[in-house]
């Protein structure tokens, strides 16, 4: 690589290695000034985020760096900046968490930072191997984020589990990534495809090439594991509820929308030709995963726990567009994960509201009466909660329309009438919490611990869940510029 080729590698990940500049300083910052304050972390944290939000606005698109193994392409780009605000917000809802758990560790912050870098490299990797790298940076900065809480153990449990389920699918990752480079001599995304379709391995050969086959079935598990999709969904629930709040919202939107964006740029994107094989696991995988988040939520007391399963089955939602065109499917997934990560991180936010310092709130029941107490809290959560069962006027209403109408337009009728019943059962435990909040009588007296930080998130994430039900054209505008 020449010194050209080096400079314009550095100039593409310019922002990555902002991140990483910054994470590094700030994680040694401490030992410079022991007396920093952890908050004075959390903001320049932000300010890192910006600086690398700045630096992606002023370079180029499409430059491909790393020897073909990196680019910034429109789509990354876009995600990218859904990860920062998504990162700033689970930012501020940490200032005051950590105070209230008494949590004086500015390493926290530190660890976020490095998993944001990680799922930028997920999206803007074109080989296998870059990707891996990004997939084990997220995982390994999360894995420490989930046993934050040391002295809590189902904090440490949550991690525990975690991290064995999570070197479980790495190992089964790297067999599908060595088997690919077995059959192909590269891990580069687009020469793999190449490769299979120069050698006759193309839609018709497919099945009967077993090698094939337990590639991209081995793939499509280990990227399975990091978007929880069943039967890789198993560390999900413990792990939702066993982490802090905050990261519990990160996990249910930074490293899941990373994982979905990831899997459209392999299958979507470089694999299209191979379709007839990951077209028919996908189509298992989220079947199994709608109906099993759907149903398995039904029963759940904790709230964080229902969140898990009610994650679960959003992503088997999601993975319906991936059996649609590349255009069609690619757009409506895109609009989702960009209304979900809101509607979302708000229901986390009014859970952590509802802290104090000896009582967490967690279960369904103690959001009896809720609009008695503090009716415009009551009113948000119920947003949030119409929102993720895809009611209107909410985001979340025109992303499964979206979905729903793809799969029509692409006569997949018996998948958009599944999708449909479930929706309707998942709609159940989501109108049950708001049943609860507005027609039982209070069985205690809530102390919300509201700071500026979290009543700038709730402000934020309430009005884009809401704006993108009543006015969602211009989101609509941005996703069909970028390129599938």
């Amino acid at each position: 690589m020449d010194i050209n080729a080096i400079l314009q590698s550095i100039y593409a990940s310019s922002a990555e290695l902002i991140l990483l500049v910054f994470a590094c300083g700030l994680l040694l910052a401490p030992l410079v000034s022991p007396k920093i304050n952890t908050e004075v972390i959390a903001y320049l944290s932000i300010l890192a985020i910006v600086f690398a939000a700045v630096a992606n606005a002023y370079t180029p698109q499409g430059i491909s760096s790393f020897n073909e193994m990196f680019i910034l392409d429109s789509s990354a780009l876009f995600f990218k900046y859904l990860f920062y605000l998504t990162t700033i917000l689970v930012i501020l809802l940490s200032i005051g968490y950590l105070k209230l758990k008494q949590i004086h560790h500015s390493e926290y912050y530190v660890f976020l930072l490095f998993a944001l870098c990680g799922m930028m490299l997920m999206v803007s990797g074109t080989d296998l191997l870059s990707i891996y790298v990004g997939i084990e940076l997220v995982a390994l900065a999360t894995y420490i984020l989930s046993g934050f809480l040391r002295h809590q153990t189902d904090s440490t449990e949550a991690a525990l589990k975690y991290v064995i389920l999570g070197a479980l699918s790495s190992a089964i990752l790297l067999y599908g990534i060595s088997l690919f480079y077995g059959l192909t001599g590269t891990t580069q995304l687009q020469h793999i495809a190449t490769t299979l379709s120069r050698t006759g391995i193309t839609e018709e050969a497919t099945l009967d090439n077993t090698g094939l086959l337990l590639a991209t079935a081995f793939l499509i598990a280990g990227f399975g594991f990091k978007v929880a999709a069943v039967p890789f969904h198993m560390w999900q629930p413990d792990v939702y509820q066993g982490a802090p709040t905050p990261i519990t919202a990160f996990l249910s939107v930074g490293p899941k929308i990373a994982g979905i964006a990831l899997l459209m740029r392999v299958c979507m994107v470089s694999f299209t030709e191979q379709q007839i094989i990951w077209g028919q696991l996908l189509t298992a995988i989220a079947i199994a995963t709608m109906i099993t988040g759907s149903l398995v939520a039904l029963v759940q007391s904790n709230i964080k726990r229902l969140l898990a399963y009610s994650s679960i089955s959003h992503v088997g939602f999601i993975l319906l567009g991936f059996l649609t065109s590349t255009t069609d499917g690619f757009y409506a997934i895109v609009f989702y994960l960009s209304a979900y990560a809101f509607m979302n991180l708000g229901a986390f936010a009014v859970i952590i509201a509802l802290y104090s310092r000896n009582q967490k709130n967690e279960d369904i029941d103690d959001y009896s009466g809720l609009v008695h107490r503090h009716p415009w809290l009551a009113t948000i959560m119920a947003l949030f909660l119409f929102s993720l069962a895809g009611i209107p006027p909410t985001g979340g209403f025109v992303a499964k329309f979206n979905i729903i109408m793809a799969l029509l337009s692409h006569q997949h009728t018996a998948l958009a009438i599944l999708a449909v019943i479930f929706s309707v059962v998942s709609a159940y435990y989501y109108i049950r919490i708001v049943l609860m909040m507005f027609m039982k009588p209070a069985q205690q007296n809530f102390a919300p611990v509201l700071s500026a930080h979290l009543i700038i998130v709730l402000a934020t994430t309430a009005t884009i869940t809401l704006g993108l039900g009543l006015y969602p054209a211009p989101l609509i505008d941005i996703i069909r510029q970028l390129s599938p």
